[in-house]
């Protein structure tokens, strides 16, 4: 009794913990997941440590080091590893500043790479890039074994060569229904009519996360927030096979009596759901009026996309959580001051959602109904991952204290039961007589 009584109690705990809310940070600073493992890179490659499949790491980079990590790859799943940089606070970057990152088999032959850079918006923010294994008959890297996430980082000898964090993740995409099927070119045209201005709800407040693991849920539709210089927001949408995403990121006007212009005020970033970028727009000057930017149209989401040499088309290859980060520039608190501005965003999701084109529990590359739900209800991940946790937890104390009610009756069935028995035995005959029926109560 008391091992399920301590077992309840487990439950009840864990199901405590899962539901615990991290909350974002202040300006200038970045939520990592909650269960990142720190992993240090290594300048020699043979020294590498193993970056597992679905696990989040945090790791550093100083100067202009080249760290490697490993990776035990298969000859079958195409794999995708992407860097978060993550500058320290008050750091001085410069334009080209950043890192590369490639995947490269033991021969040093690479596999694909990707920058993550600082372009004309010259202000420290968390900037994201991948790179990937994938498998293909016209493509080196298809044998099974050692291969080697490298991060390169490239810091102008006027900017901060200090430590910046890094947050590195591995994924795997799902096996393919029918891997024959399908074409093999990417689209060439697409819908690249903007469409109209989407509803603004009558509460349209949403405020952004600190980071992709607390990132925002958005659905179509138009947004407030604010934001302050020297903040980047984020916010996450879901998009399906088949469709296309439309976004507009704008500053409201100042009240000041003065309006001086900010050049590259606003930096706005698409990633798809591997965490590789996708998009930006040219950074947004700001005079104190009311001003947007919006992405070029992009292809609706198509396996096929990855058959593109474009960044912007060939990102565009998974179904899943899109991430939109918006970055204030810390220049406009010199010219407007530190307090935030109000931010709109104007998202449209638009067409039919599709098939997907793989086989089983397509896991991050897919759209599911608690997706959709999280963006109607504007969750962030992190409170959806919570939900999800205590579901699972609510289903696990139920059953516990569904059998310990069960054992509990059991326990008084079986005493009510004991209890008349006993009430039921003759008492012994005294004088020495013998009992009835033979024998004692026991031999019954």
């Amino acid at each position: 009794m008391r091992g399920a009584l301590a077992a309840v109690a487990v439950v009840f705990a864990g199901a405590a913990l899962s539901g615990q809310a991290y909350a974002a940070g202040g300006v200038g600073t970045y939520t990592f997941d909650p269960d990142a493992q720190s992993i240090a890179g290594e300048d020699i490659s043979a020294e590498a440590a193993e970056l597992k499949p679905d696990v989040v790491y945090k790791s550093a980079i100083s100067g202009k080091q080249k760290l490697y990590y490993r990776l035990n790859l298969d000859a079958k799943a195409n794999a995708y590893v992407s860097a978060v940089v993550v500058p320290k606070g008050g750091g001085k970057v410069t334009y080209g500043d950043g890192v590369t990152v490639s995947i490269r088999d033991s021969s040093d032959d690479e596999c694909s790479s990707q920058n993550a850079l600082f372009g004309s918006a010259q202000y420290p923010r968390p900037i994201a890039a991948y790179a990937s294994r994938v498998v293909s008959e016209d493509s080196l890297c298809q044998e099974a074994g050692t291969y080697y996430l490298l991060v390169e980082r490239e810091s102008k000898e006027t900017s901060d060569q200090g430590e910046w964090d890094l947050e590195l993740r591995y994924v795997s995409e799902p096996e393919l229904a029918h891997a024959s099927s399908g074409p093999t070119e990417a689209p060439t045209v697409w819908p690249s009519a903007s469409p109209p201005p989407p509803t603004r709800a009558e509460d349209n407040t949403r405020h952004g996360g600190a980071g992709y693991y607390d990132a925002t849920s958005l659905e179509s539709g138009e947004w407030k927030d604010r934001i302050e210089p020297g903040q980047t927001l984020f916010y996450r949408i879901p998009v399906d096979w088949g469709q296309q995403i439309f976004a507009t990121a704008g500053l409201s006007n100042s009240t000041s009596a003065k309006n001086p212009y900010v050049s590259s005020a606003l930096a706005v970033s698409l990633d798809n759901p591997a965490m590789g970028h996708v998009d930006e727009v040219s950074p947004m000057s700001y005079a104190g009026k009311p001003s947007s930017v919006s992405f070029d149209p992009l292809p609706p989401v198509a396996y096929e996309n990855r058959y593109d040499s474009s960044d912007d088309v060939s990102a565009m290859r998974f179904a899943g959580w899109y991430y939109l980060s918006v970055s204030l520039s810390p220049a406009v608190a010199e010219a407007y001051g530190a307090k935030p501005i109000t931010l709109t965003l104007q998202i449209s999701v638009k067409g039919e959602a599709g098939k997907t084109p793989y086989k089983g529990d397509a896991g991050i590359f897919a759209v599911t109904q608690g997706d959709k739900d999280a963006a109607r209800e504007g969750q962030s991940g992190a409170q959806a991952a919570a939900g999800a946790d205590n579901g699972t937890m609510k289903l696990v104390a139920a059953a516990g204290i569904g059998a310990g009610t069960v054992l509990v009756l059991w326990m008084g069935v079986w005493t009510l039961t004991a209890r008349r028995r006993a009430a039921a035995v003759p008492a012994a005959p005294t004088g020495g007589g013998q009992y009835p029926y033979g024998g004692p109560p026991q031999a019954w």
